[in-house]
């Protein structure tokens, strides 16, 4: 899976807890409040399940989880996807 895919699938993701927000895929999401912490659990446990993934307890960071680029960074540090 290439890193355009996984943005891809992250941002539907996404889309069907926050419809009709308009972000960039650098926007940091729990600042501009569109996800909050109930939400963040719920990333963590589509990202493992939809990659065939599973987070150390060090990967659970806002810094990881907190925008979709960072989510795909840490899925390329992690050897489930490439890296473009």
């Amino acid at each position: 899976m290439t890193q355009i895919e996984a943005r891809t699938k992250i941002r539907a993701f996404l889309g069907k807890f926050i419809p009709e927000q308009d972000f960039a895929d650098g926007d940091e999401i729990f600042a501009l409040g569109l996800v909050n912490s109930l939400m963040a659990m719920q990333l963590v446990l589509f990202l493992e399940k939809d990659f065939a993934v599973k987070f150390a307890n060090q990967d659970l960071t806002l810094k990881n989880f907190g925008s979709v680029d960072a989510m795909t960074d840490l899925l390329v540090r992690r050897g489930v996807i490439g890296a473009d």
